[in-house]
């Protein structure tokens, strides 16, 4: 293995493949071997191929996540950040794959944990059947959240740095974005637009919900933050709340791929461990600010993510296509930096 190290570091890149293995994807890798392990002893090599399959999906869905995260925990005092690294990575593994859903399908059941836990075990096919039963609600509430922070970054008109003129630099967006709480407003059309399709009020309920948590978030954000330093708990509720939405589409999904709530909690798991170890990655490498499309990138994924939710409220939408969106957009904007900036690095060298 050393010898590997030593022949990469000869190659003409910038990263030290070594480094980033031992200090920010560590804890990810034997949490894969543990994790591999277990599902080969609980289903053999089937359960070893669907637990791949379901931390692949897991990524693909929520590496704009990652994106966003940085951006937030760069706002953050480091105290916080090293709470999110501590806190956040067993509650993303444990709390949003495994122990939310529960919650949800207890809620849905009118179960109390244990029993939800004991149907879970011994009946999985009406776990998923209770938990897809409310999925309509899940959507709506991930989907209002997802659009809150979409139209909140778009209409940001302190932003210095734009990347599609025509949505971006364009008049009638600039203007919109003068208005006081224009986020809140398109969002709001949009929720009634969708009540009046589903003639439902638990979707209603659901959609406000989103709108609502993020508000009191921003809010909270805004009155308990100092000198552009994001508020340490309001921010951390809100990473939290923002990969609870992400994860709703890979926990629904993954039933469709096995039945057994260990296995989807081993594979997603490993999933969201490797997109916190991106996370530490890219806050440590200062990755934004090199890759000045790459958060731009990450919101348009973010708003097809949304859309695709409120679409699912009416027919099925297959997880491969949400997760080729965001990864499509992420790429796109990473390539895009790249090509600016070696075009800018060429005409300081023609200045010099």
């Amino acid at each position: 293995m050393r010898n590997f190290f030593t022949y990469i570091k000869l190659l003409p890149i910038k990263l030290n493949i070594e480094e980033i293995v031992l200090k920010d994807f560590r804890s990810s890798i034997v949490f894969t071997v543990v994790g591999l392990v277990l599902a080969f002893y609980v289903g053999s090599f089937e359960a070893l191929y669907i637990v791949s399959l379901l931390a692949i999906l897991e990524i693909s869905l929520s590496f704009d996540n990652a994106v966003v995260n940085v951006k937030v925990l760069e706002t953050m005092e480091p105290k916080w950040q090293e709470r999110f690294i501590t806190y956040g990575i067993p509650i993303a593994v444990f709390g949003m794959r495994f122990l939310f859903p529960m919650i949800i399908v207890a809620v849905a059941s009118g179960l109390g944990l244990l029993e939800t836990l004991d149907m879970a075990l011994n009946e999985p096919l009406a776990y998923k059947e209770t938990l897809v039963s409310v999925e309509k609600l899940i959507f709506s509430f991930g989907a209002s959240f997802l659009l809150m922070v979409f139209l909140s970054f778009i209409f940001d008109n302190d932003r210095e740095e734009k990347w599609i003129d025509m949505i971006e630099e364009n008049k009638f967006i600039d203007k919109m974005g003068k208005l006081s709480s224009i986020n809140m407003i398109i969002t709001t059309i949009i929720g009634l637009i969708l009540i009046s399709m589903t003639q439902s009020y638990e979707v209603a309920i659901a959609y406000f919900l989103g709108v609502l948590l993020y508000s009191i978030i921003s809010s909270l954000d805004d009155v308990l933050g100092v000198n552009g330093v994001r508020n340490g708990i309001m921010g951390f509720i809100y990473l939290e709340v923002l990969d609870a939405s992400f994860s709703f589409d890979g926990v629904i999904g993954a039933f469709a791929l096995s039945s057994d709530v260990f296995i989807i909690m081993i594979g997603l798991g490993i999933g969201a461990m490797f997109v916190r170890s991106l996370t530490l990655y890219m806050l440590r490498e200062k990755t934004l600010a090199e890759y000045r499309y790459l958060e731009h990138g990450a919101h348009y994924a973010i708003f097809a993510l949304a859309i695709v939710m409120l679409v699912k409220v009416f027919i099925p939408v297959n997880e491969i296509i949400v997760g080729t969106i965001g990864v499509t957009f992420i790429l796109i904007a990473t390539f895009h930096s790249i090509h600016i900036n070696k075009k800018l690095n060429k005409k300081e060298l023609e200045h010099q």
